[in-house]
């Protein structure tokens, strides 16, 4: 990267939603961080799977059922969740949805 940032004004605008599927996109990577938007259509889901390293979703746009260990959410845009290594999650889009993960690398 030539500058020493990323800035993205409207996250939403870098990704185009597609017709009955899932889109994801790394938009930055480094030793510490994995930055990745989502983009789902209606009804698409990413089924309940863990991430060895602590984890951020946020929201940008759409609403969807997060499922977050046994407890079912709803998520908006402006949700945010902070999830813990190793928790089974999942998310169902019930609109076309935008999200970030966001995957905090642990130093060792």
């Amino acid at each position: 990267m030539a500058e020493p940032y990323l800035l993205l004004t409207d996250p939403a605008q870098q990704v185009e939603i597609p017709r009955d599927g899932i889109l994801s996109r790394t938009l930055y990577q480094d030793q510490h961080v994995k930055v990745v938007l989502f983009g789902f259509d209606q009804g698409q889901d990413l089924p309940e799977h863990t991430a060895s390293m602590p984890a951020l979703l946020h929201f940008v746009q759409g609403e969807a059922e997060l499922t977050l260990g046994a407890e079912k959410r709803p998520a908006t845009a402006g949700t945010w969740v902070y999830m813990t290594p190793n928790l089974p999650h999942s998310v169902v889009a019930k609109t076309p949805v935008v999200m970030l993960l966001i995957l905090l690398r642990q130093q060792g």
